[in-house]
Parts: C-alpha cells; structure tokens; sequence
C-alpha cells in the first residue's frame, strides 16, 4: 500500500485577498470573474427562527432527500447523501476503498487528484485502473464524457446543471459508481456548502459514517430544499446563462483563437492569456490562468449592466 501524500493544496478561483495584496485596491473594488459562479443567484427563502437554534432534525432531512431525487431524477436503486459541499465529499471518496491507480485525464479539477493522492493513490492518465473520475462537463474545457469502465467511478457532475440533457444519472445504479452533484455553482450559493453524492448504496454508506451526523446545517437543509423544488427557476436560468455566454463570447471574439467551456464560464484560447489576465487584475476584475499552459484563460460571467461595461472597458 502507497504511503499517503501531502501535496500542495490545489489551487482554484476566486482568491481576492490575494489579488488585493498583488494588484492593489480593496475586496469591494473588484470584479471576480475567476470561479465559474453563477453571478445571478437563487433569491434566498425566508427560514424559520429554529433552523439556527436546533439540530438539523430528519423530516428537513428527509425532505431535502426527496428534492434532490426528483430534481435530478435519481434512478431506484441508487443511494443518495447530503454533505457540506461537493469539495468535503471529493475529499472522502478516496479512502471509501484501499488505495490503488486513478485514472484523472487532465487537465480537469484538481481537487480530485489532490484528495485521491493525500490517500496514497497512483494518478494516472491511461492504462487499466482501480478507479476513474470524470468531471461532466469537464472544467475547465466543458468537453463531456464517454463512460468507460473501472471499478470505482466517480463522475463529478457540479457543472452539469446548465445542461440537463447531458447527465449521466442513469449509470447511478450501477455498483462502484458515485456521481456528484452542487448547489454552489448553478444556483450562485458557494457559501451554503451543499453538495451530493448518488449511486452504489454500499459506497454510499461508507461516505455518511466518514461524514458523521448532522453534515448538513438546518439552514442548507431548508435552502437546498427550496432551490431544488423550483423547477421554473432552473428553466429560466439556463436560458439567462446561455445568452450570457454569448455575450461573453462576442465581447472577447477580437481577442481568442477558440472557444471551450460552459454555460457558467468560458475557456478562450489566446496567444498570451497571462499578458491578459494582468491587464485585467491591473484594473481589479480577476480571471483564471493556469500552470499547464500558456494561451488559455478562464473568465467567468459578469452579473450587472455596470459588471458588463467594466469588463468590455478594460477589454479595449
């Protein structure tokens, strides 16, 4: 058995703090266009007074349970488990089975390869393997996977919300596999930390006695459950990030070769990304560079009329 590592903890979006010791200015001067965030959130509900005072009981629970399956049409069969975000169970699958090699094609969400290593597995990108994970679509390249298979199969699905048709829910039945699911990027509340896992009942179990009880606070359990049963909001929504996304591209259509990406945020291709990621954190917006290349930056979308002009006033 490989010895667990202790990698350096992966890098992601957002980050002012730094962006403010680096480039100046203060947190409520900038723009972050760094995460892939929804920057049109759902609109809280009212919660009770007790949700703060007592502990998460069952029927909310419960409840939460049943929006999650019908909202995301969890096959029979398959488990289902609520947690404090999609990043506290990424973190734990790894240690539900004995170490062994992971299939991650890259580049992708580093999380998984980070939490997978700390474990004391092997990465690897080809070849057989113990188990695969799949980020669908895939970020930052939005590209979709083709199943294949491996013993343990965790298909990371946080920003599959924007295109419904392309889920592969329906593989949740099938013994060994894991399919993850956010509420933080879709509905805009990173902050809530609500995430889920579905499919295999035994891994499932495994994951809820390595999360303990109460995983979930009253207040996630209250929100999620509202956000999940508003199916006209989520229609509305695709259909707001979709012109978005357009927007977004005609704005930077005089600056990139190509185009990959989401709904949620856009890849674009370019000769020096890193030349444009400073202009633009010179004039306090932030986007995202990464260390495997050079000519591509990750730029997410702006929410208001004024966010909009900003970002096509620094494009000049």
């Amino acid at each position: 058995m490989n010895a667990p590592q202790h990698p350096e903890p992966p890098k992601h979006g957002g980050g002012i703090d730094a962006a403010v010791s680096r480039w100046g200015g203060e947190r409520q001067d900038w723009l972050d266009l760094s995460t892939g965030i929804n920057p049109l959130p759902y609109r809280l509900p009212q919660l009770p007074g007790e949700v703060w005072t007592e502990l998460p009981d069952q029927v909310a629970a419960d409840d939460l349970d049943h929006a999650a399956r019908r909202f995301w049409e969890v096959p029979d069969g398959a488990s289902i488990i609520a947690a404090p975000g999609s990043s506290a169970l990424i973190a734990r699958i790894p240690g539900v089975t004995p170490p062994g090699r992971v299939r991650i094609n890259e580049p992708t969400y580093n999380e998984h390869r980070s939490s997978f290593t700390t474990h004391g597995w092997e990465v690897i990108e080809d070849g057989p393997a113990e188990a695969q994970v799949a980020v669908h679509p895939n970020n930052p390249t939005g590209a979709y996977w083709e199943p294949t298979a491996a013993p343990l199969t965790v298909i990371d699905e946080t920003f599959c919300d924007v295109t419904p048709e392309a889920t592969l829910m329906g593989r949740a039945t099938r013994p060994g596999t894991l399919i993850l699911k956010s509420i933080g990027k879709f509905w805009g509340l990173p902050g809530l930390r609500l995430g889920f896992a579905m499919g295999d009942p035994d891994l499932i179990a495994d994951l809820a006695k390595l999360l303990g009880p109460w995983p979930v606070s009253g207040p996630a359990l209250h929100v999620g459950a509202a956000v999940l049963s508003d199916f006209p909001w989520a229609v509305k929504t695709r259909k707001l990030l979709a012109a978005s996304a357009e927007q977004l591209d005609a704005l930077m259509e005089p600056h990139t070769a190509s185009v990959l990406g989401t709904a949620l945020f856009r890849l674009y291709e370019i000769e020096d990304a890193m030349e444009l990621h400073e202009r633009l954190a010179r004039r306090h917006i932030l986007t995202r560079v990464f260390p495997w290349s050079t000519n591509y930056i990750r730029i997410g979308l702006p929410g208001s009329k004024s966010d909009w002009r900003r970002l096509e006033e620094a494009l000049v």
